[in-house]
């Protein structure tokens, strides 16, 4: 299986949210990964200390791919512990392995806006979907532009069924089209 379509999993159901911060259990996530590629590992590199404060890592290999994500200890804000305990540390480890997994797609789409700004809000986060994204799924140049403007897309009307119809019909036949150019 691909990157491609693991990220088409819908995790919609899935998603767990604590103080307004979306996630998926480590556990659901391990669990959906063997599913897919039961030869699947992972391995927890050594954390890292700045000042009082721990980065964890945490590599996960799967169809053959391996990808490492790092994450700080943090309290429910996510704001980094200053001199974390045991728990809180493996708290960070199973966020990691999620956040890991996610690297290969499922529910990576989670992840999306977490490098904004405090205060910036990304597509997933509330935009509604209009003609706009239409039109620019209608006029994709190419393959590699269809799946991101659909992605994006997507996001934007994830709570609006008739609307991701739209799209998923949209990019259908666009698809068809940038195919048969290519025959």
């Amino acid at each position: 299986m691909k990157f491609n379509e693991l990220r088409m999993i819908n995790v919609k159901d899935k998603i767990e949210k604590k103080n307004n911060l979306s996630y998926l259990s480590w556990a659901w996530a391990v669990d959906t990964l063997l599913q897919h590629d039961p030869a699947a590992s992972w391995e927890y590199k050594p954390h890292q200390t700045w000042n009082d404060t721990v980065m964890v890592f945490c590599e996960v290999k799967a169809f053959g791919v391996s990808r490492t994500a790092q994450l700080p200890v943090m309290n429910h804000r996510n704001q980094p512990i200053a001199n974390p305990d045991a728990f809180q540390v493996n708290t960070a480890m199973q966020r990691c392995l999620a956040k890991a997994i996610a690297l290969h797609g499922i529910g990576l789409h989670i992840y999306a806006g977490e490098d904004l700004p405090d205060g910036a809000e990304s597509v997933e986060h509330g935009a509604e979907p209009d003609n706009d994204h239409i039109a620019k799924l209608a006029s994709a140049e190419s393959m590699e532009d269809l799946k991101q403007i659909f992605a994006q897309a997507y996001k934007a009307s994830k709570n609006n069924p008739e609307m991701i119809k739209k799209l998923e019909e949209v990019k259908d036949k666009r698809k068809r089209e940038l195919t048969e150019v290519k025959k």
